[in-house]
């Protein structure tokens, strides 16, 4: 048998020339894969923002079952007679005699949780009361803790706030699973507020895994405590009497434009979820925050914002490039976008011959809205905020 010798066996490598076609060919397939991978990953972000979207619509739906149709609300119907102000708390107060427990006016209920995370110290109540303990035999008033109980403040000490910002307090979680810090209340977009929670317990604790009904957070400087406002909020003027935000219609003399809620009869009743005569146009609940097609984090605008590093994002009216995640009120959810908000708003002033628009121009805001001037681009909104005839108009035209 003849035998071949090693020596004389040839061994065939790559050439520089094919290990660089191969390298070619894995960073082309690397870069149409992850584009796709990131999509894919984005969309289900959206997916569970609509999910959480879709749990919230039950959960109003069962506190308008439970209260004969109304809407959410954590304001007396009939504030506005004990005054023309924020003051009008402290008017309720001392009307139903002036003491601490059992008559000031009910506040934003954030739950029962542990002092400073730890189950074993004291277990306390953390809610926004109107009034607050005091040397006297009544509490001090607070205005700031009066205004979170008004859909949205026109004015005072938090302006463009209000509880249509707060869907995650106790009087409304209870129909999702009784905490305050719950995913269904955050988007996963909404990095920001989500890397405060995570983090911004005591001792850097996760406010998700705490035990209690709201996780006990460190004071900011000069502010106190403040919670993570949910990635969700409601429409304000959906909140108040459709009147408050009537259009100003030459033809209808019941419509004169924007009144006062302080000074029209029953302006802080909560309407009932069946006023809504464009369920299928009306939002209902949308996200706060620009998450969609997000350019830039933080707004440059804000100052002393409550979350990391005293980020405050920017709005979801605050580019012409925005989608929030939305919830309308026969239901359904969908993407939406500012452009297109925009330009329905366009056509009805037109239409009407500039006499009113989509949204009102002639509240306590202007034509500045809902902070418009703190916009990245040239988005020009307040869609949802400050909605003409409130539960009774609509936001688009067309579906």
């Amino acid at each position: 048998m003849k035998r071949t010798s090693s020596s004389n066996m040839s061994v065939r490598a790559f050439t520089v020339i094919e290990l660089l076609v191969v390298v070619s060919i894995i960073a082309l397939l690397v870069g149409i894969l992850l584009p796709a991978i990131g999509k894919a990953r984005d969309q289900a972000r959206v997916t569970i923002s609509l999910g959480n979207l879709r749990n919230l619509a039950t959960a109003n739906a069962s506190y308008s079952a439970e209260f004969a149709d109304r809407q959410f609300t954590l304001v007396n119907d009939s504030i506005g007679q004990y005054g023309t102000s924020v003051s009008a708390f402290n008017a309720y107060y001392q009307a139903h005699g002036g003491t601490l427990e059992d008559h000031t006016h009910p506040g934003p209920i954030l739950g029962w949780g542990y002092l400073h995370g730890d189950p074993g110290a004291a277990y306390l109540w953390f809610v926004y009361r109107t009034h607050e303990s005091g040397d006297e035999q009544h509490g001090a008033f607070n205005a700031a803790n009066a205004g979170l109980n008004l859909p949205v403040n026109f004015g005072g000490a938090v302006a463009y706030f209000g509880s249509f910002r707060l869907p995650n307090v106790q009087q409304l979680n209870q129909y999702v699973n009784g905490k305050f810090y719950d995913k269904i209340f955050y988007a996963p977009k909404d990095v920001i507020p989500l890397e405060t929670i995570t983090t911004g317990g005591y001792a850097g604790a996760n406010c998700f895994d705490d035990p209690g009904e709201y996780c006990d957070r460190p004071p900011i400087s000069g502010q106190g405590e403040i919670p993570v406002w949910s990635s969700y909020c409601f429409s304000p003027a959906a909140m108040l009497n459709p009147l408050v935000m009537a259009r100003n219609d030459p033809g209808d003399l019941t419509r004169n434009g924007f009144q006062d809620p302080w000074t029209l009869p029953g302006g802080y009743r909560s309407p009932a979820m069946s006023q809504a005569l464009h369920p299928s146009l009306k939002t209902h609940m949308i996200e706060h925050h620009w998450l969609q097609n997000r350019a830039i984090d933080c707004n440059p605008g804000f100052t002393g914002g409550p979350y990391s590093n005293n980020c405050e994002p920017y709005y979801f009216n605050h580019s012409s490039v925005s989608a929030p995640a939305t919830l309308f009120y026969d239901g359904h959810v969908s993407m939406v976008g500012i452009r297109e908000a925009m330009r329905a708003d366009g056509r009805v002033s037109v239409q009407t011959g500039g006499d009113w628009g989509l949204w009102s121009r002639d509240t306590f805001f202007g034509n500045d809205g809902y902070l418009i001037p703190y916009s990245y681009d040239q988005a020009n909104t307040s869609f949802h905020i400050l909605t003409t005839d409130g539960i009774r108009g609509r936001d688009f035209t067309t579906n």
